[in-house]
């Protein structure tokens, strides 16, 4: 199976003053895919706008840095990200992310269920 990404559906997210916040366009548009898998998708975050803190109960979430700059919270630990940073949030753990650069802040977003 494949599928181009132009094939794959896009969603987008609004801030509290609804203006385009993110587009996410999930990569596990097909059929057959792993129920463990709840999200599988490429997040394109605008400068300034932020995935809000947020805990993980019974899955974890990890996030791939394509491209952009960004400030990563992680359980009240925030450290810059950079793309080739991979960042793991366990079922328990909270987290958040904000593009703190001026261009889109790129990402793979995957949740898996324990």
């Amino acid at each position: 199976m494949y599928k181009r990404i132009e094939q794959l559906k896009t969603d987008t997210k609004f801030n509290n003053m609804g203006k385009e916040k993110m587009f996410k366009t999930n990569l596990a548009d097909f059929d057959a895919w792993d129920p463990r898998v709840r999200l599988f998708s490429l997040i394109q975050l605008k400068s300034g706008e932020e995935v809000e803190y947020h805990m993980h109960v019974g899955e974890s979430e990890t996030f791939f840095i394509l491209s952009g700059q960004g400030v990563y919270n992680d359980n009240g630990n925030k450290i810059e990200v950079s793309p080739g940073m991979v960042t793991l949030t366990p079922s328990g753990q909270g987290h958040a992310i904000k593009n703190t650069g001026d261009d889109m802040l790129v990402f793979i977003a995957l949740i898996v269920v324990e």
